[in-house]
């Protein structure tokens, strides 16, 4: 059963997800109607569609609420609030150490191809392969997010991700077969990532989920920006297989930290038909396209993050032609997360959910243009700066992640984060493979590629800004 706020209650003698947490505050209740206000995601009228349809029962349901609204407070939750909930804390900290083993290992394996067949297509290739898996593996294994106990999902996908990522570090291990492996260990990253996402909304109500989201994705760029700078001398110091060892370690004491903290809630999904890949994937697809306002939260989404990021594909000879070596690539690689971060915890941190509304597109079209310039740059140090500019602005995908999660029904949530991440994440790996095409095939400077991708970007994100984004007071932040 669901309880009054749309959350699955616990079987008997579990430990409830949120019973560290005090009452719910005030920010939970709904404002009065006839405002622009959608309803709240799990709430009463979770099974409305935006026309006030009932929605299907099942998975071919097609239709999601509009995000949730809440009485807003003058100030945002804080930490404090956040981490008040035990099974969060557990969470967060499991996730912060598989993150920074994966960045870890990450530059560790873009260096070794790249060092070893001095090929940009190849390099870039390292980087694209760890997208293509949310391309297969997020619409179809993100069904067991919601069709298992998430729990068990978390757990069995860090003991499979250790088992292969152990493999990798086995010597003289030939190029196409590194990328292999590769290629499977992170296919069991869109189960893990949608499990997680769709766990979050039962864990922290009211705008404390929103300033969890925010941290989760501060946390995240940092975890990028230490395994980034750390990953270059790791490969100096410990060697790529020391790197990819460490990152082993990163994924058992994940999983021992979910089993000890996690509550074991039973499954999300209520379905009684059996398990059916496409039935279940298509049911995904619906759920995100068949709405306009979760087709905006997409589209944002995914144009500004393909264009923003291809210069990752194409790091370490965008460092050759800044005159560096591997530490230039830590660095070039670090910029934008540590941006992001810093993005990510103003607006979710010191800005007003009125004005975190209204700062979303602003702060898209930030990360765009500050990578202009840089089709005229060729000092180290003012790129970084672009970088990093170009990082703040996609802060706005922290606040915007929250809005899409809520907006699906709990038992939606983890295909429709499986889908909105596989169509993000495959436009990243073609975006970072085509730059390296260019760079390779046409002989157009790494710095060129950058500039011309927030041009393109540029115009791109503004025309989906304007064709796509709500109007309604919601979204205006009224």
């Amino acid at each position: 059963m669901r309880n009054v706020h749309g959350r699955r209650a616990p079987a008997d003698g579990q430990e409830t997800p949120a019973a560290d947490d005090a009452a719910d505050s005030p920010d939970d209740a709904s404002p009065p109607p006839g405002k622009g206000v959608p309803p709240r995601s799990g709430g009463p009228a979770a099974g409305l569609g935006p026309a006030g349809h009932e929605a299907a029962p099942d998975s071919r349901a097609t239709t999601a609420p509009r995000p949730p609204e809440t009485r807003t407070r003058e100030r945002p939750a804080t930490y404090r609030d956040v981490f008040a909930v035990r099974a969060y804390r557990h969470l967060f900290l499991a996730n912060v150490l598989s993150m920074t083993g994966d960045q870890l290992s990450k530059v560790a394996l873009a260096v070794l191809v790249y060092t070893t067949t001095r090929s940009a297509t190849l390099a870039a290739a390292t980087f694209a392969v760890t997208f293509l898996p949310w391309v297969v593996g997020g619409p179809l294994l993100s069904s067991y997010a919601d069709l298992l106990p998430r729990r068990r999902v978390l757990v069995g996908c860090d003991l499979a991700r250790a088992v292969l990522v152990g493999a990798l570090a086995i010597p003289h291990m030939p190029v196409p077969a590194l990328i292999g492996i590769l290629f499977l260990a992170t296919l069991f990253s869109p189960p893990f990532s949608s499990a997680r996402a769709a766990m979050m909304p039962d864990l922290l109500e009211g705008d404390r989920y929103v300033v969890a989201n925010g941290l989760d994705a501060l946390v995240r760029q940092l975890a990028q920006v230490t395994g980034f700078l750390v990953g270059g001398a790791a490969v100096l110091l410990i060697t790529v297989r020391g790197a990819l060892l460490a990152d082993v370690a990163t994924f058992l004491i994940s999983a021992l930290l979910i089993l000890r903290g996690v509550p074991d809630l039973p499954a999300a999904s209520t379905q009684k038909v059996r398990f059916n890949a496409l039935r279940d994937t298509v049911a995904g697809v619906r759920i995100v396209f068949g709405d306009k306002v979760l087709r905006a939260y997409v589209a944002l989404f995914w144009l500004a993050s393909a264009f923003g990021y291809a210069y990752e594909g194409i790091a370490a000879p965008f460092a050759q032609a800044l005159h560096g070596g591997p530490a230039t690539v830590g660095m070039l690689l670090a910029a934008g997360p540590l941006g992001l971060a810093l993005g990510a915890f103003l607006l979710a941190r010191w800005v007003s959910p009125e004005r975190r509304m209204r700062l979303i597109v602003p702060f898209a079209m930030l990360s765009m243009i500050a990578l202009i310039p840089v089709v005229a740059v060729r000092s180290t140090g003012v790129v970084l700066v672009l970088i990093f500019l170009a990082g703040l602005g996609s802060g706005f995908s922290a606040p915007l992640n929250a809005l899409f999660v809520r907006a699906v029904p709990a038992e939606f949530r983890g295909r429709a984060f499986g889908v909105a991440q596989a169509g993000v994440q495959a436009l990243q790996g073609a975006a970072m493979l085509g730059a390296g095409l260019v760079v390779d095939r046409a002989g157009v400077g790494a710095g060129t590629v950058v500039g011309w991708c927030g041009i393109v970007g540029t115009v791109v994100v503004a025309g989906a800004a304007v064709l796509l984004w709500p109007r309604d007071d919601f979204h205006r932040g009224r």
